[in-house]
């Protein structure tokens, strides 16, 4: 596979067995993601956007084909190297934040280091310049009860970026959100995705996200229908 992609795919395909035959959510999915991307898999619920943002995420592993994310062939890696891989490089955002109800907006996104043996003087910086990038360094003591929904996905966003990955795979985070947060939030993330040449990849059906995409995969029953280059210039209203 060709090195320059941070992620590649080559005749993914995924089976999951019922009763005496198999349901495929994915068929021969060919796809190269470069460094930087801002792109989105579009399609109605049940079309393999979020089973093909779990292969990439390596939560789970093709049936066929070859999935290489950051020069790691997903199907090879032990439970211990897919964790490494999903805790240094991988940053997840999803339509339900999960944010930890006892502890502090901080501490939430605190939480993605801990396991990076940082110091305590290296997790703080990076914890606050992750909230400062979402504008909520004055929220960092407040507990995720007193936020709003869209105060919520943000401190989700800054839990993804607080280590610098290589990738975010958001997967329906305007899900939860009304139209004015829903701008805020991806304009949020197109900023730090131009400043840190992090690739983004959506899974979305919501109109305004597809909006800010540069690049939109169309599903259909598990299989691309489309693959299109958006060049999306100015901010969207």
């Amino acid at each position: 596979m060709n090195s320059d992609y941070v992620i590649s795919l080559r005749n993914v395909a995924k089976h999951y067995p019922i009763g005496d035959g198999r349901f495929t959510a994915l068929q021969d999915i060919n796809l190269d993601f470069s460094q930087g991307e801002f792109s989105g898999l579009v399609g109605p619920s049940g079309s393999g956007k979020t089973t093909l943002l779990n292969i990439i995420g390596s939560l789970d592993s093709p049936s066929e084909g070859t999935a290489s994310v950051l020069g790691k062939n997903i199907a090879t890696l032990s439970h211990k190297e897919s964790a490494q891989l999903r805790n240094r490089e991988i940053g997840f955002i999803f339509q339900v934040y999960n944010l930890l109800p006892v502890y502090t907006v901080f501490e939430n996104v605190e939480f993605a280091l801990l396991l990076q043996n940082r110091s305590e003087a290296e997790r703080k910086k990076a914890v606050m310049d992750a909230l400062e990038w979402v504008g909520l360094t004055h929220l960092a003591d407040k507990k995720p009860s007193k936020l709003s929904g869209g105060e919520g996905q943000r401190v989700a966003i800054a839990r993804a970026m607080v280590k610098r990955p290589s990738i975010v795979l958001a997967d329906e985070p305007s899900a939860n959100l009304d139209a004015r947060n829903t701008h805020g939030i991806l304009q949020t993330m197109k900023d730090l995705n131009r400043e840190l040449k992090t690739t983004f990849l959506f899974s979305t059906h919501d109109e305004k996200v597809m909006q800010y995409l540069e690049r939109i995969i169309h599903l259909d029953d598990g299989r691309i229908a489309q693959d299109e280059i958006v060049h999306a210039q100015s901010t969207p209203t």
